[in-house]
Order: C-alpha cells, then structure tokens, then sequence
C-alpha cells in the first residue's frame, strides 16, 4: 500500500509541480530544506494556483458589466491596452516555449479582456463595431502565431508591453479621477489582477529566468497598486447612475 501511494504522488508531482530529481530529494532522502528545489516547488505551485485563478479574475468585471448593462468608468483605451499587453505575453511565451504554469493565465484573462472590449463598444452603441474589432483580434493573433511572424516582431511586441501597461492603466486612472469614482470597474478583479501580478515577478524569474518578462510583471504590479489605491479611495463614492436609482 506504501509503495502505491508512492506512485500515485510520484504521478501527480513529476514533472507537473517538480523535476524527478527534487521528488527524490524531497520525499525519498527526506532533504525538506534544499532551497532550490523548494523554490521550484513553490514557484510551479503558484504558478499553477495563478493559471486557475486567472478563470474566474475578470469574470466579476464582466458579470458587473453585464448586470448593470453600462459600461460607466470604463476607459475603452486602458482596455485595449490591456488586451495588446496579454496578447503579447502569450505570443512571446508561446514563441519561446516557455512553461505553461509561467504565463498561462495570460491566455485566459487575454480572452476575459477581449470579451470586456466588445462589452464596452457593445453598451455604448457600437455593437457592429465590437463584432468587426473581434474578426480583426482574431485574424492579428493567428498571424503572429505563425510561422510568418519572425522572433524579433515577437520579442519587440512583449517589450512594447511596459508601455502598453504604464498608458492603459494610467488611462483608467485618470477616467477614475476624472469621474470621481471608479463606476462599474469591479474590486475583486483589480485586487486580484494586483495580487497575481506582485507574484509572476518571482515566478517568471523562478520558471524562465526571462527578465524581460519579469520587469513587465514589476510595472504592471506598480500600476495595478495605483487603480487598487483609488478603488480603495472612492470606496464609497457612487456614479450617477446609481445615485438617480437610489432616488
């Protein structure tokens, strides 16, 4: 029975949570200090804990959208922006067959993101424009997947998502201090995003040792901290809309 239940957790850890060689370490010579094969079990841990949650990160965003049939506070911009650095996370990850548990909530919430965009163009009355935008998104993305595409395209596209961060965040955040409130921008996907972000910095380092994607995770962590600073701060503050409701 000893042995069996060694298999079965000798199964479901390599080489999904660790590499062969740390499982022996681990759990046959019993070594529970050795740091790097810690490191790597923490990071493959977070790293997959953050591809599942990435499922449900922007599904409050789009159920408060759907349910308030408004896109107020919104800043369509910062969403695009947002869209083109995912889109380039997943290209450039794809492209340099990186481990999924290293960037595969980016594909997700790329997706989550793209349904936000049309979303937005939907409730502001320019439904055929959203259903155009989404053949173009689709048709962009298959062509930077291909064989077409060269690596340096790629790798220019990731490093254009610093950027592509610091604008679109600073965008909504303007939005927000414009209005005064943060609308229909929901809490538990800023925290989250805020959250999740703060911890790829150490995961990208720990699975590809790729700093350019790690410093795209540092700028992303500093500006989702500044729209989770002004969620915090209009906590109480309400957009028109739902004041003339509370009338």
């Amino acid at each position: 029975m000893a042995s069996e239940a060694e298999g079965l957790l000798k199964r479901l850890l390599v080489p999904i949570l660790l590499p062969e060689k740390c499982y022996d370490r681990l759990f046959l010579q019993w070594d529970l200090l050795h740091v790097p094969c810690l490191k790597i079990l923490l990071s493959k841990g977070l790293g997959l804990g953050i591809v599942a949650g990435s499922l449900l990160v922007k599904l409050p965003q789009v159920l408060k959208l759907l349910g308030a049939k408004s896109a107020e506070g919104l800043s369509l911009q910062s969403v695009v922006l947002d869209l083109v650095a995912l889109t380039g996370t997943v290209v450039y990850s794809i492209t340099n067959s990186f481990p999924f548990s290293s960037w595969g909530e980016a594909l997700f919430l790329m997706l989550q993101t793209l349904t936000i965009c049309f979303l937005v163009m939907h409730y502001r009355g320019h439904t055929a424009k959203g259903t155009a935008f989404l053949a173009c998104y689709a048709l962009i993305l298959l062509v930077l997947l291909s064989p077409l595409t060269p690596t340096a395209v790629v790798t220019l596209l990731q490093a254009s998502n610093v950027p592509a961060v610091v604008v679109g965040k600073l965008l909504q955040a303007a939005t927000n201090y414009h209005n005064g409130h943060t609308g229909q921008l929901s809490a538990v996907t800023v925290f989250l995003l805020f959250g999740g972000s703060l911890t790829r910095i150490f995961t990208s380092i720990q699975e590809t040792g790729d700093y350019l994607m790690a410093g795209v995770f540092v700028v992303s962590s500093l500006c989702n901290g500044l729209i989770a600073a002004q969620v915090l701060f209009y906590w109480n503050a309400q957009a028109p809309q739902e004041q003339k409701k509370e009338r």
